[in-house]
């Protein structure tokens, strides 16, 4: 009931956060769009690559600090999160020289020969990606402190500045909207600031709040810690490297061989992904600690319910907004930007389909890393990553559209869950006839028949808003029916009861 009640105050946080930010984000990339124009805004998308780069490298590596912090939690060792911190500090001063280093050498090739961009916004574009490089670097500073808040879980924090950060952006799109200076230097300039704002930020909080968050490297170096952690973090950092270059590999690759405008395309396709999918991230960011902690006391029953419930969470909380998104995207769009890139409604369709599955096991990968034997699972991991890229490339040269990227990105997906099932059995034992029965073949008969009635209405209705809504309504009130109905075990659904019961109570306090 404990761990439900703080699951249940964490989530509150960080869904307040969303209702405040989702749309306010989403209006910002229309005013963004419209401002930059759509070939600015898809050379901004290609070489500002580098902020999903950061994001991808942040977050895993952010993860890597988190599972020793939260394991010396689970523990009860709160000494050891002291050298944790100080190690942590001075392997990221070292990452991020190191990764400075190597994204001005690669920009050097970027900007040589690579990316196609039309030779009057070269100068732009090189201004941009250096903002970027800038950014990258206090990010990856600031990564030991992400790992301290999430492991103290503290969602209130992380709200706060979800919101803070919104609100800025949405006053950069409405500047760079009435500015005369060059539009895609502005917004590539304010969107480092921003970034080193934030960063400073949780510096400060941390400094002040938390007795681990002191720096001193003599006093708490811990040689067989550092040893450790530089091992776990360079096998995840090989990890989160692959899988952040095939991120932006899909840009390259796209740019490389059909321009700016269909990286334009993939830039709002990426937006609105990142939008419906954060929905079920934020649920995980309050639960993925709870299984570090719970390797950490020796309770691997517990690590693995959080695991099958979060991997259905994180499912069932992307489907019911995508499902609707999916049926209507065409009229989603007409409705939202003034400009739709050429395929950029396939885009996003595909895009969806491949987050779907991706939630299946995306719990597995924290299971994992909790047990910390993550070595040959980040090798063969790092292989699933990269081969899209070169299967793409293939594919393109043949004559292949645009558009089958994605679907070379969904057929790995498949690939990549089969890998975090069989090393999930190999280093946790997880049971994984009861995986299968209980979390996919759950959640695959519950998408199916929520997508097949929530579609119905296109036989019906013509094409317009009142579709839509009707879209919308069906699509909710089924799928919540369809989850609860088929989706649950007796065991979660109860575990739900207790869930909304802590809601309740911390409303009725004011909490």
């Amino acid at each position: 009931m404990q761990e439900a009640k703080r699951v249940a105050k964490n989530t509150g946080f960080l869904y307040a956060r969303m209702a405040i930010t989702v749309f306010i984000s989403l209006y910002s990339t229309r005013l963004i769009l419209a401002a930059l124009g759509v070939k600015d805004f898809g050379i901004f998308n290609v070489v500002g690559g580098a902020i999903a780069m950061l994001t991808f490298l942040n977050n895993a590596m952010s993860g890597a600090s988190q599972r020793f912090m939260s394991f010396a939690e689970g523990e009860g060792n709160y000494e050891k999160q002291k050298s944790i911190f100080n190690v942590s500090t001075v392997l990221h001063l070292i990452t991020a020289i190191l990764v400075v280093l190597l994204l001005e050498a690669v920009g050097y090739f970027l900007f040589n020969g690579v990316l196609v961009i039309p030779s009057n916004r070269i100068h732009a574009a090189y201004f941009v990606f250096h903002f970027l490089v800038i950014s990258t670097f206090f990010t990856i500073l600031s990564v030991p402190y992400d790992a301290v808040i999430n492991a103290h879980e503290n969602m209130f924090l992380v709200a706060i500045l979800g919101v803070i950060e919104a609100v800025i952006k949405l006053g950069i799109a409405f500047y760079i909207t009435y500015s005369h200076s060059d539009k895609l230097i502005v917004y590539g300039l304010f969107m480092a600031l921003l970034t080193i704002l934030i960063l400073c930020l949780k510096q400060l909080y941390c400094r002040l709040k938390y007795d681990e968050v002191k720096i001193n490297i003599k006093k708490y170096y811990d040689k067989k810690l550092f040893k450790e952690m530089t091992s776990f973090a360079g096998w995840s950092f090989l990890g989160s490297t692959s899988s952040m270059l095939s991120f932006y590999g899909q840009g390259l690759i796209l740019n490389m061989f059909f321009g700016t405008v269909v990286n334009a395309a993939q830039g709002v396709a990426t937006q609105v992904g990142g939008q419906l999918s954060s929905f079920s991230g934020t649920m995980l960011k309050a639960l993925n600690p709870i299984i570090a902690k719970s390797e950490g006391s020796g309770n691997r029953d517990l690590m693995f319910k959080a695991t099958f419930i979060g991997s259905k969470v994180a499912f069932f909380l992307l489907m019911i907004l995508s499902i609707p998104v999916i049926i209507e995207m065409p009229i989603i769009f007409k409705y939202w930007l003034k400009e739709v890139p050429e395929y950029t409604v396939i885009f996003c369709r595909l895009l969806l389909i491949k987050l779907l599955l991706d939630q299946i096991n995306v719990n597995l990968t924290t299971l994992i890393a909790a047990v910390g034997d993550i070595k040959k699972y980040q090798i063969v991991v790092s292989i699933v990553y990269i081969l899209p890229i070169i299967v793409a490339s293939i594919t393109f040269k043949v004559g292949f559209p645009p558009y089958s990227i994605y679907i070379i990105f969904i057929i790995f997906s498949f690939i990549a869950g089969i890998t975090n099932i069989y090393f999930s059995k190999k280093v946790a034992n997880l049971p994984v006839n009861q995986f299968c029965k209980e979390v996919i073949l759950k959640i695959v008969i519950s998408f199916l028949i929520s997508l097949s009635i929530s579609a119905l209405p296109l036989l019906i209705f013509e094409e317009g808003f009142i579709r839509l809504f009707i879209v919308f309504c069906t699509s909710f009130i089924i799928s919540l029916l369809i989850i609860w109905v088929i989706g649950l075990t007796s065991v979660e659904k109860l575990y739900f009861g207790d869930f909304y019961k802590s809601i309740k109570a911390n409303f009725n306090r004011g909490e």
